[in-house]
């Protein structure tokens, strides 16, 4: 991890300000959501991806792809959620 952190910040802290901006940017609306299957095959692809990692199943190349793609979708998903916080904290200002 430190390796990754050390030679790819620079993508690392692309995802997480594209995550940000996508975040602050995104305009929230009450659509249909997503199926219980949907989401618990998505959930169960997410543990299995991460657990591949954990355990190194994939070696050389692809394993190294593979966490620092996990380490990127991670740091996009957690800039959008602050993002989103950021956005709202600031338009429920000017509300009241």
């Amino acid at each position: 991890m430190t390796y990754l952190a050390t030679f790819h910040w620079g993508w690392l802290l692309a995802s997480l300000l594209l995550g940000l901006a996508m975040g602050w940017i995104a305009v929230v609306h009450r659509g249909q959501s997503v199926s219980k299957v949907t989401v618990r095959w998505l959930a169960g692809l997410a543990a299995a991806l991460v657990a591949a990692a954990l355990a190194h199943v994939l070696p050389g190349r692809p394993g190294y792809w593979l966490d620092l793609g996990l380490i990127m979708f991670a740091l996009y998903l957690t800039g959008c959620a602050a993002g989103s916080w950021l956005r709202d904290r600031a338009l429920s200002r000017h509300r009241g």
